[in-house]
């Protein structure tokens, strides 16, 4: 499958501690779902934020 399992040091449910999380065979985290949809969101504020900038209001685009 091309993944590990391995130590991963960090906050999850408001505990710091070591976790065991999935690895790439090139070494990069895997996200669990909920950070994928951190990561989305945090990217669309962005774009609409920009799209605000260039004079293009995001609620009206298809």
């Amino acid at each position: 499958m091309g993944i590990e399992l391995g130590v991963w040091q960090g906050r999850y449910q408001n505990l710091e501690l070591p976790w065991l999380r999935w690895w790439d065979n090139q070494g990069n985290l895997l996200l669990t779902g909920w950070e994928q949809t951190q990561l989305a969101e945090a990217r669309a504020e962005r774009l609409a934020a920009k799209l605000k900038e260039l004079g293009i209001n995001p609620d009206e685009l298809v």
